[in-house]
């Protein structure tokens, strides 16, 4: 296993919903109060004495989880007003009774209207949960920007209001919730894009549900743990020598990208390879060497004097400041033409979107590392467009391209085609010059080491990020990339 969790689709999480219901005979009254129950149970852990609960309801179920936990807060002699939205006469089904409950055991239940709420205790989010079609409209946009004004902390009860369960993109206007407690089934767009802006602290209950109900519900995507994709390294041998982890060789450095290359090839050696070479233009050799004294760079003038290092490699990690001149295409195809296994990065993303590259058939020996930009050039799309649907976006570059296949970014993807993984580590310190260099290094590390593709990807992004979190804690402001490689190094041991 590679992860912690598996994450849902809205239409998932309500299949997984239906099951338990239809097929286990759990009715849907006693999952509402389960969820109410735990809900008021972390609020009540980041919140111990709220001075009073101001919970605000729309007309479907979420809105029924709402009038529970009012009702269950009520009991416990916690001051409570419940805000409801919408026409009344929409709420059926379990939120209609638990609507009734909370209004026969004496919840006050008001109109909700601009200007009603105050800046103390808790505000609770039960408005729209999963159930958002499309943008948010009408008195919702009005009380989104209600709580967003408030002073008071906010619950946000399944997802935060306006945050598309999917793709983790804001409909028009959301929430931005302190903590949101997440049921059955944990979204995927709680993790990615601008999904943790909005639901803060994200917890978890599976409301008691039966392992059988997701066994009839595949996830179509794992969140990723470090500590396990840790334990795919296996300990050093004692008589273990240089040759046997690998030689990676990283392609870039093209005038006045130096850096780039040199930083790709740090990372690499410092994450394990046995050897590291860098091909680049001659002018740079005494950079790269002045940098990491330990890495072997060459002065390649042409593409003739770059077929033995080639040869002698195991791994190449291409694009690292490799620019795209006739220089840079030259080595990229000859990169591409050898067969071995093969990060590409930058510059040689550019250049595969350009279609200058034959590439019939050795596409499955590869890891691309696009940022969105760079995915929108492979698609022939704009970078709206791919940050509108990571997931679609990602799986669109691997059907394309093949091999195994990272889409950067807050809630960094990983897909081969058939698994989907994301990486939560990291944070916005990583907005910096070098990063993807960086990362492109620690993949090629991995392969050396005998990874195969999706687990060097998926251990390389959860590695770079969580290295990116430990030293953020200096500050997130002037965190370079290079700030990572030691912490990288320490967490490999």
């Amino acid at each position: 296993m590679l992860g912690t969790e598996n994450l849902y689709t809205a239409a998932q999480t309500l299949a997984l919903d239906q099951c338990a219901i239809y097929e286990h005979s759990i009715p849907g009254t006693v999952l509402m109060a389960r969820a109410a129950a735990v809900a008021l149970a972390y609020l009540l852990e980041a919140w111990p004495e709220p001075e009073r609960l101001q919970v605000i309801c729309g007309t479907g179920n979420n809105g029924g989880d709402g009038f529970l936990i009012a009702d269950l807060a009520h009991k416990r002699g916690i001051k409570v007003t419940v805000f409801q939205l919408g026409d009344r006469r929409k709420i059926s089904g379990d939120a209609a009774l638990a609507m009734h409950q909370a209004q026969a055991n004496g919840v006050e239940i008001v109109s909700f209207e601009v200007g009603l709420l105050l800046p103390e205790g808790v505000i609770v989010d039960a408005m729209l949960g999963t159930g958002l079609g499309g943008e948010v409209r009408g008195v919702y946009v009005d009380a989104i920007a209600a709580i967003n004004a408030c002073a008071a902390p906010v619950l946000a009860v399944d997802m935060p209001s306006g945050l598309c369960a999917d793709t983790g993109t804001v409909l028009g206007s959301a929430v931005v919730a302190d903590l949101t407690v997440s049921f059955i089934g944990l979204k995927r767009g709680l993790f990615t894009l601008q999904g943790p802006e909005c639901s803060g602290a994200v917890q978890f209950s599976d409301l008691a549900i039966p392992p059988e109900v997701y066994a009839a519900v595949p996830a179509p995507c794992v969140r990723l743990a470090l500590g396990r994709l840790l334990e795919c390294l296996s300990p050093r041998p004692v008589s273990a020598h240089k040759g046997l982890f690998g030689n990676v060789l990283v392609i870039g450095g093209d005038y006045g990208f130096a850096g780039a290359a040199a930083m790709a090839a740090e990372s690499a050696l410092r994450c394990g390879a046995g050897l590291v070479q860098v091909a680049t233009r001659p002018e740079h050799v005494a950079a790269v060497l002045t940098r990491t004294p330990e890495v072997m760079p060459r002065g390649v003038a042409a593409g003739d004097e770059f077929v033995a290092m080639v040869e002698a490699a195991d791994v190449l990690v291409a694009g690292p400041g490799l620019g795209q001149s006739s220089w840079s295409l030259d080595l990229l195809r000859l990169s591409v033409g050898s067969g071995k296994p093969l990060v590409l990065d930058a510059d040689a993303l550019n250049l595969l979107a350009a279609g200058v590259l034959d590439t019939m058939g050795l596409a499955g020996n590869w890891v691309l590392t696009p940022h969105p930009g760079e995915a929108a050039r492979l698609l022939g799309c704009s970078t709206g467009q791919v940050q509108a649907d990571r997931f679609a976006a990602v799986n669109a570059v691997q059907q394309r391209y093949g091999g195994v296949v990272i889409l950067k970014g807050n809630g960094t993807l990983v897909t081969d085609g058939q698994d989907m993984l994301l990486s939560d580590y990291g944070n916005p310190g990583m907005a910096s010059g070098g990063m993807g260099d960086v990362l492109s290094g620690v993949i090629g590390a991995l392969l050396a080491q005998h990874l195969p593709p999706l687990k060097a990807a998926a251990l390389g992004v959860c590695l770079h990020g969580a290295a990116a979190d430990i030293a953020a804690q200096e500050g997130q402001r002037g965190l370079v990339a290079t700030d990572l490689i030691p912490e990288m190094r320490s967490m490999l041991g």
